[in-house]
């Protein structure tokens, strides 16, 4: 039962959190798990120490992308799985799924969400890092991914006051990705003693 860790995560300063962890580590269940709780399933906690520690069970909306699915692609396939991820959210909250750039539409997705529920949003992004680790010695294509990837992630400073909380998993932290420089309250707990479990 690691969702005494979940409250901690979920409960601490800031609503900003990174976890780098191999592959085979358990980021895929731990984000599922985090879904699952922003979505208010109390059901699903049931005999947990989520199930003690949590009083409110509030639900959330929760914008959960799973990077992994975007592995040995290039900037054509990675735009079509970014489109097709947020078409779905669009069509969740109402919106026309458009054509346009995904940072923008993920702006407005963000915002659409926090208006249509009345509550801040939660951002889940597993293996936020997948497109880029398959092509990191392939300089121009690097270069080429790293840029869509840093557009997509760029709207989260600016919807900051949207937004609940933010959780990144991947393998290792891309200092060029710039995700880490625009988000400068973004706390690493990849290394803290007491997320080691």
């Amino acid at each position: 039962d690691k969702t005494e860790y979940i409250y901690q995560m979920t409960h601490s300063a800031s609503s900003y959190v990174f976890l780098s962890r191999p592959r085979r580590f358990g980021k895929s269940l731990l984000t599922s798990t985090l879904h699952s709780y922003f979505s208010g399933r109390k059901d699903l906690f049931q005999g947990l120490a989520m199930e003690r520690l949590e009083k409110e069970w509030i639900e959330y909306p929760v914008l959960h992308f799973d990077m992994s699915m975007a592995k040995h692609v290039d900037k054509e396939r990675l735009e079509r799985l970014l489109d097709f991820m947020l078409s779905d959210y669009e069509r969740t909250f109402g919106l026309d799924p458009t054509v346009g750039d995904a940072n923008l539409r993920l702006t407005r997705l963000i915002k659409c969400a926090y208006e249509k529920t009345g509550k801040k949003v939660v951002v889940l992004i597993d293996e936020y890092d997948a497109p880029l680790l398959d092509v990191v010695h392939e300089k121009e294509n690097l270069g080429v991914l790293r840029n869509i990837m840093r557009n997509f992630y760029s709207p989260l400073k600016a919807c900051d006051p949207y937004l609940k909380y933010v959780f990144l998993t991947g393998i290792t932290k891309f200092s060029q990705l710039s995700i880490f420089s625009e988000l400068n309250n973004i706390k690493n707990i990849s290394m803290d003693e007491p997320y080691a479990a």
